[in-house]
């Protein structure tokens, strides 16, 4: 008789210890990898085109290898990237070696959502604004280098960047003025 009443007992004391561990603990986050020393660029380097950064002497910037985890709703930051020739983007496209139109729905992701180039050339869905648009991943928001002429003298990016070409804010029907626009995206 102890026994079938010590069982029920013993079964919501495991039941609600289990609750409790699970229920406070934290989300899958990603937190810094490393610091990156920043350099001065040389002069006339370091396009400020699209209210890009420089780096500065001296000042650190985060690092990150990985990104918040992926899900249906990602939040995320949209930011103006141009993927022609001559422009703040840099150097050519790191999925095909090339350069895009800014007239087309392209997107550079931060390193960890990159991930070692598995979204080239996939399309994801970006919402804000009340819109959404499809564009395709063509580059990487390098969230691991930055400060240098690869770079075009920019600190990296943040973890959480959807990088966008113009047509990508047109078609959200935000100015690329803002700067910066809060965002969720999802695979395609």
């Amino acid at each position: 008789m102890k026994n079938q009443i010590y069982s029920p007992i013993l079964a919501l004391i495991l039941f609600l210890l289990l609750v409790a561990i699970f229920s406070s603990a934290e989300p899958q986050s990603c937190k810094p990898s490393g610091k990156l020393k920043g350099k001065k660029p040389p002069p006339g380097r370091c396009n400020r085109e699209n209210d890009s950064d420089c780096c500065e002497e001296g000042k650190l910037y985060d690092t990150y290898k990985c990104s918040p985890p992926v899900s249906s709703h990602t939040k995320a930051t949209l930011t103006v990237n141009c993927f022609e020739k001559h422009c703040d983007g840099g150097g050519p496209s790191e999925c095909d070696n090339k350069y895009h139109s800014d007239d087309i729905p392209i997107v550079a992701l931060s390193t960890g959502w990159f991930h070692k180039k598995s979204r080239c050339h996939h399309n994801i869905t970006i919402h804000g604004n009340g819109r959404s648009v499809v564009a395709m991943v063509v580059d990487e928001c390098d969230s691991t280098a930055g400060c240098d002429y690869d770079h075009d003298y920019q600190p990296p990016c943040h973890n959480n960047i959807v990088d966008g070409s113009k047509a990508v804010w047109k078609a959200l029907g935000v100015s690329t003025n803002v700067g910066e626009l809060p965002i969720f995206w999802a695979d395609k």
